[in-house]
């Protein structure tokens, strides 16, 4: 979301007559902002991380999906805020991945994920806490809860490194 720095040409040079203005730096700066994919971001962390934590939910509901329970509204909380949880990340996956934070503007895209991340991540925690609580040592009830502990304690990174970034980068660069 930070853009590039450019070159600024005058024209004037102190060793002969003005030369033309560079087309070269105004491609190579639309170039990139062309493409349609970020290839970048499948190698970042924070790509790597929502990565790991749609893996996690997917195994996480898998588990509970498969196995035998009676608590029908323990489990079904919990299938429903992991699936949830992982279209949403998927959501801000594809957005990264697409650029589309570029196109549409209006939305402050840092504190929508972060807000995703705080509500999902309560949400998560709750359901995973119930789970266990209600396994009866089942061993697919107790993997999912697992799980489901392991995504609350990757969307909790992903949520501090989102905080880290947008607000106190935004609050120490305000006083330079």
């Amino acid at each position: 979301m930070s853009h590039g720095a450019g070159v600024i040409r005058t024209g004037v040079s102190s060793g002969g007559p003005a030369a033309p203005p560079s087309v070269t730096v105004a491609s190579s700066s639309a170039g990139s902002d062309a493409e349609l994919m970020d290839g970048g971001y499948f190698r970042s962390c924070a790509g790597m991380l929502k990565v790991a934590q749609m893996i996690s939910l997917l195994i996480g509901f898998i588990s509970v999906n498969n196995s035998s329970w009676t608590d029908y509204s323990a489990y079904s909380f919990f299938q429903i805020v992991t699936l949830c949880d992982l279209v949403m990340i998927l959501f801000f996956y594809i957005m990264h991945i697409f650029r589309v934070y570029r196109k549409l503007t209006c939305v402050s895209w840092p504190l929508a994920e972060f807000l995703h991340y705080l509500i999902g991540t309560i949400l998560l925690l709750i359901g995973s806490i119930v789970a266990a609580a209600k396994s009866y040592n089942i061993t697919g009830l107790v993997a999912g809860a697992t799980f489901g502990f392991l995504a609350t304690i990757l969307c909790v990174i992903s949520m501090w490194s989102s905080y880290k970034v947008s607000c106190i980068t935004q609050s120490t660069s305000k006083y330079r």
